[in-house]
């Protein structure tokens, strides 16, 4: 028999969809119940078992998967373009195919939301080492200036001393998984298994765009952009992993590759945490004391200020119009996942590092 309503079946698979994804919103409305149910129970299981069906691949699987979702939805906008401009096709035709377009977009919210949106809802890792969350002075932030200038300084001699060159990408992801195994001894639960962290293959695009890597979670794959200066991936692969252990946050994800790669002892992992973290602490003070900021700076040690220039003159040569509007969408993205602060949220970890510094009264991996 036939329906005289085709879009009857999109019409209550979309309300469906629609009662799932408002359950997902209301659970994540309680962080402790995220943080005991999701991330550390349900999350975990799912990456660890996508890094173990994923990670033995030698190549990004999710990048595969992002070009044939990109080149999927061209095909889709080129055949809508048609129906659009064919003037025979129904009122109840038209409004089925949108009913369509809303349930593909619910069921990759929900899918995304259980692969790994939810831990943007956690509690997380001040929770896990109880720091208390507040404003920090600027005295405070002096002070995080000067002991990082000092880190950045002494593991920049170091590995100058020893002679200490660096790894190929391939190693510096072995070492990472090396790291938090190590790290995990410390602190359980950053205990890593299945290790999957890839070169990107969108690494020059990367650069246009302004990305220095991401996480795929529908493959668990952390993706790391190898084009980038070679003093900068290791802590690039850090905070990627991060993001694979559920700290979604940008902060987080900074403050947790942080602890791990300076509690390494590995100077060249040391120095990339160092330096990134000094240049995230400078800019907050800057936008403080500015004349206090400059004079923090200039305490680098040439070899440092080398590396820094290198690390901007990279960048610039970047530059292009594209790069603002993306970097905008994204921090658009930031925004709607419980991080008001859009592309500034990556700086925010300078107010967790204070805090763990005044809670154990040292820096790193002291």
């Amino acid at each position: 028999m036939k329906q005289p309503f085709p879009g009857n079946n999109n019409r209550i698979s979309v309300i469906i969809l629609f009662c799932v994804a408002a359950c997902i919103r209301l659970f994540a409305t309680n962080d402790q119940l995220v943080e005991k149910y999701y991330s550390t129970s349900l999350y975990s299981n799912i990456s660890t078992f996508f890094r173990f069906v994923f990670g033995w691949i030698p190549f990004s699987a999710g990048d595969v998967l992002y070009i044939s979702a990109i080149l999927y939805f061209i095909w889709k906008c080129i055949i809508l373009t048609k129906y659009i401009r064919n003037k025979s096709i129904g009122a109840i035709f038209k409004r089925t195919y949108l009913f369509g377009i809303l349930g593909k977009i619910l069921m990759l919210y929900i899918i995304f939301n259980m692969l790994w949106g939810l831990n943007y809802d956690r509690s997380g890792i001040r929770s896990q080492l109880m720091l208390e969350q507040q404003e920090y002075s600027k005295e405070a932030l002096e002070e995080i200036n000067m002991l990082l200038i000092d880190k950045v300084n002494a593991c920049k001699t170091g590995s100058i001393n020893q002679k200490i060159s660096y790894p190929t990408p391939a190693d510096v992801f072995k070492k990472t998984y090396s790291i938090y195994q190590e790290a995990s001894v410390q602190y359980p639960f950053l205990q890593y298994k299945n290790k999957s962290v890839k070169s990107s293959f969108f690494g020059t695009i990367g650069n246009y765009l302004g990305f220095s890597g991401y996480y795929n979670p529908f493959t668990g794959e952390a993706q790391v952009n190898t084009t980038i200066p070679a003093f900068l991936q290791p802590y690039v692969s850090c905070h990627e992993v991060a993001h694979q252990l559920g700290y979604a946050k940008e902060n987080e994800a900074n403050f947790v590759g942080y602890i791990a790669a300076t509690s390494s002892g590995d100077s060249l992992f040391m120095y990339s945490a160092y330096l990134d973290i000094f240049l995230y602490a400078n800019r907050n003070l800057w936008r403080t004391d500015s004349i206090s900021a400059k004079q923090f700076s200039e305490q680098l040690s040439p070899q440092v200020k080398k590396d820094v220039k290198t690390m901007k003159d990279f960048y610039r040569s970047f530059q292009n119009p594209v790069e603002p509007y993306f970097t905008w969408a994204y921090g658009k993205y930031l925004q709607s996942n419980r991080q008001p602060s859009g592309m500034l949220s990556y700086s925010e970890v300078i107010g967790d590092i204070i805090a763990y510094h005044k809670k154990y009264g040292r820096i790193g991996g002291e």
